[in-house]
C-alpha cells in the first residue's frame, strides 16, 4: 500500500496542507499534483481576475484524470480561515480571493473552475460571452465559426476576443460597460444568432436539444442568467492533453488553431510573451446597440 504524503507550504501567509504530490492528475501529460500546484501558481494571476469574488464552481478529480469527478458548488467543510464564501439560493459558495484559496482547491484536484458571469451580490454580467457549442465531439469547423460571428460583431462596431473552451467549443468574449442587463445580452445574443444562422444555416443553429442538431454548432446565447457559469478563462481543463482555456488572437482563429494547442506545459511560455489578451480589449458599447435593435 502507497504511503501518504502530507506537507505544508506557506503564501501570502497563509499554511496550505498538501497531501500526495506525487499523485498523477493527468497521467499522459505527466502532470502531478506537483506540477499542477506549481502551474496553478502561474496561471494564478489571469485566472483569479476571472474568478474572483464569482460564485465558484469547481470539478474535482480525486484520482486524475480520466477518474470520477464531481461538480463541487457547496463549499467544503471543514473550511480554512483564509477560504471566504457567500450564500446564494442557499448554496454555500467560495468566493475567491487570492492565491491561497486556489492552491487549496487544486490540493483537492480541483482541476475546472467555473465561476458564475457575475459578481457575488450583483445581478449584472460582468462580460458577454457567446458560447459556441459543437454537436460533434472533433468539430474542424469551429475556428470558421468563430471568424463567423468576429466578423458580425465587428460590423456592428463591437470589438471583442476568441477563447478556446479547453474541451470542443470557443466561447467569444466581449467585455462590456457597466450597467448593461443579462436581459439585454440575451436580446443581442439572439439578434446575432438569428442573424448567422440565417447567413449559414450549414453550420449554426439555435436548437438548443442536441439530439436535434444534427451536426451543426449550437450558438448559445441563452446562457446568461443569474448563477449560470461557463468555464473560466485560463481554467485548465481535465482533458486528457491537459488543456488550457486560452484567449485568441483573431490570426490565430484564421490559422484554424485547436484547443489541443494550449495546454498546461506551454501556457505559461505563451502567457509571459502575451499577457491577458483580454484585457487588453476595453470595454464595449454594448448597450447603444441594443437601444438600436429592432
Amino acid at each position: 500500500m502507497r504511503t501518504a504524503i502530507k506537507g505544508t507550504i506557506t503564501i501570502d501567509g497563509q499554511q496550505i496542507v498538501i497531501t500526495n504530490p506525487d499523485k498523477p492528475l493527468w497521467p499522459e501529460m505527466g502532470i502531478t499534483k506537483q506540477i499542477y500546484l506549481e502551474k496553478l501558481t502561474a496561471l494564478s494571476p489571469y485566472l483569479l481576475r476571472y474568478c474572483r469574488d464569482r460564485l465558484l464552481t469547481v470539478i474535482r478529480y480525486p484520482h486524475g484524470v480520466p477518474g470520477m469527478s464531481f461538480y463541487q458548488k457547496n463549499a467544503p467543510e471543514p473550511l480554512p480561515p483564509y477560504v471566504h464564501t457567500i450564500n446564494h439560493d442557499n448554496i454555500n459558495y467560495i468566493t475567491l480571493k487570492g492565491l491561497p484559496e486556489l492552491l487549496w482547491l487544486g490540493n483537492l484536484a480541483a482541476l475546472e473552475f467555473h465561476p458564475s458571469l457575475h459578481y457575488a451580490g450583483s445581478s449584472l454580467p460582468c462580460e458577454w460571452m457567446i458560447d459556441l457549442d459543437p454537436s460533434l465531439e472533433v468539430e474542424p469547423r469551429i475556428m470558421e465559426a468563430t471568424a463567423v460571428v468576429g466578423a458580425v460583431l465587428r460590423s456592428l462596431g463591437l470589438d471583442s476576443i476568441p477563447k478556446t473552451s479547453g474541451a470542443t467549443g470557443v466561447q467569444i468574449i466581449v467585455p462590456v460597460e457597466p450597467g448593461i442587463t443579462f436581459g439585454e445580452l440575451r436580446q443581442i445574443g439572439h439578434f446575432v444568432g438569428r442573424y448567422v444562422t440565417e447567413k449559414r444555416p450549414d453550420l449554426f443553429t439555435l436548437e438548443r436539444l442536441k439530439k436535434h442538431r444534427g451536426n451543426k454548432i449550437y450558438f448559445d446565447y441563452l446562457q446568461h442568467y443569474g448563477g449560470k457559469t461557463l468555464a473560466a478563462p485560463y481554467t485548465p481543463r481535465a482533458r486528457p492533453l491537459a488543456t488550457v482555456s486560452t484567449p485568441l488572437l483573431w490570426e490565430e482563429v484564421e490559422r484554424n488553431v485547436t484547443p489541443a494547442d494550449y495546454h498546461l506545459l506551454n501556457i505559461e511560455e505563451r502567457l509571459s510573451g502575451m499577457g491577458d489578451l483580454i484585457a487588453q480589449v476595453a470595454p464595449q458599447p454594448v448597450g447603444e446597440i441594443v437601444a438600436r435593435l429592432p
